[in-house]
């Protein structure tokens, strides 16, 4: 069996298309593109739209043209870089050190105390961020969970009976309450919103 080489970092983002409320994909971005592209082509039936599984984004695509016109705008969006690498003899990817340049805003004594630390003060926020990131990851993750949920079922089941009392229950972390609102819901639709779901129950206090 081959293994996937990718590292933690460069995990698969998975996206999800519906046409109304029925699922018509699950995959990486361009195979859920060509399964959208031939749904257009039949003549949807209701509106087509694409999530990002991890933020309940909806993701816009150019369909004009053929399939193959469809996946190669896809891949210069996704890889734009690409182009101007190969031409300059540069291989794309981050810079060398992975470090990005932003302003950053603290008081004199936050600036003080940085600048004390080994290394400096951007090597001190690094440090930081790392260490507050590893602690409350777990925390992070339920309540992104948490945001997509309500995110998706705003877009897909805002008019569904329950759908107030449901978020209210997703916020709460009580999830036998919000599976049973959302149990006769649009099957497909109900199905993934508990998907995204799960994550959010699964927080320690």
């Amino acid at each position: 069996m081959k293994q996937d080489s990718r590292k933690p970092s460069e995990a698969i983002k998975i996206y999800t298309a519906f046409e109304g409320s029925r699922l018509i994909a699950r995959g990486e971005l361009s195979d859920v593109a060509v399964k959208v592209k031939e749904t257009i082509d039949r003549g949807e039936r209701g509106p087509v739209l694409i999530f990002d599984n991890h933020t309940s984004q909806v993701i816009e695509l150019d369909f004009r043209g053929g399939v193959n016109d469809v996946v190669e705008r896809l891949k210069s969006a996704t890889n734009p870089g690409a182009e101007e690498a190969e031409s300059s003899g540069r291989k794309p990817g981050r810079p060398k050190l992975g470090v990005v340049a932003r302003e950053v805003t603290l008081l004199p004594r936050h600036w003080e105390w940085l600048n004390c630390q080994p290394g400096g003060a951007s090597v001190a926020l690094r440090k930081l961020v790392e260490d507050a990131r590893r602690i409350n990851a777990d925390r992070d993750r339920c309540r992104q969970a948490r945001e997509a949920t309500y995110r998706f079922l705003s877009v897909m089941a805002g008019n569904e009976p329950g759908f107030e009392e449901a978020a209210r229950a997703l916020f709460a972390r009580n999830a036998e309450k919000f599976e049973a609102l959302v149990a006769d819901w649009p099957m497909d639709v109900r199905d993934h919103g508990l998907n995204l779901a799960a994550a959010s129950f699964a927080e320690t206090d």
